[in-house]
């Protein structure tokens, strides 16, 4: 059985061609960083990529779902991580651009959040 850490490893060789995109341990999984803003995650075998307005709606149209994970009381749905069709996992350069929508909209948020403090 491969590890959240292996699978990030082997997506961050995938997306290469964006720059220097690296795997690290992240809570019960991994993350994938680029420039040092995370806009990916691997949980419990699926790749989860960054949404905002503009992109979440292709996401659902191709059947994502919400990054979910088990709160002290309940389920706590995250609707800002959406999972990565399987489709797009097979295609090098569709996951490339939908990589590069996933890290335009954690910049976007990181900026936000900055703004907001």
């Amino acid at each position: 059985m491969i590890s959240s850490l292996e699978l990030a490893t082997e997506y961050a060789q995938r997306l290469f061609t964006l720059g220097d995109v690296s795997a690290v341990r992240f809570f019960g999984g991994a993350a994938l960083r680029l420039d040092g803003v995370q806009f990916g995650m691997v949980m419990e075998d699926v790749l989860y990529f960054r949404v905002d307005d503009a992109s979440r709606d292709a996401f659902l149209a191709a059947g994502s779902g919400p990054f979910i994970y088990r709160g002290s009381a309940r389920d706590v749905r995250v609707a800002t991580w959406l999972s990565v069709p399987p489709g797009i996992l097979g295609q090098s350069e569709t996951l490339r651009v939908w990589a590069v929508a996933a890290h335009r909209a954690a910049i976007a948020a990181a900026a936000a959040k900055k703004k907001r403090r």
